[in-house]
């Protein structure tokens, strides 16, 4: 009985797996056997790290907010508080965009949340 091969559709897939590992570094690049591991250790990176995104950025959003609470006394929790209390419903997606980009609009809104928040 002859050998099988797999002829068109193996070089098919291979074709694949090594334009997915373009702009790799020598073998990895080259080498199906080798371009194929690394294709798919960058696959599950890109999948664990969509999800990482979103961690990263909340905190992100979090340290932006603090940092701009802080310069008119507060402390984040308290104005987070705050918020809750004045019934403000702005997520930290949007309170650290105001924060960065117009701190005396993200002021009025300190002011605003100032009347709720007890004294320590």
């Amino acid at each position: 009985m002859p050998r099988a091969k797999g002829g068109f559709k193996t070089r098919r897939y291979h074709k694949k797996i090594l334009s997915m590992a373009k702009g790799y570094y020598s073998g990895r690049r080259r080498c199906y056997k080798v371009a194929a591991k690394a294709v798919e250790k960058a696959l599950e990176h890109s999948y664990k790290d969509r999800r990482l995104k979103k961690r990263d950025l909340r905190s992100l959003w979090i340290t932006r907010i603090n940092a701009a609470v802080r310069m008119f006394g507060l402390t984040y929790n308290q104005f987070i508080d705050g918020l809750k209390k004045a019934n403000i419903s702005l997520n930290r997606k949007a309170l650290a965009d105001i924060a960065y980009n117009d701190i005396n609009v993200f002021g009025e809104l300190v002011e605003k949340v100032k009347p709720f928040i007890k004294a320590a």
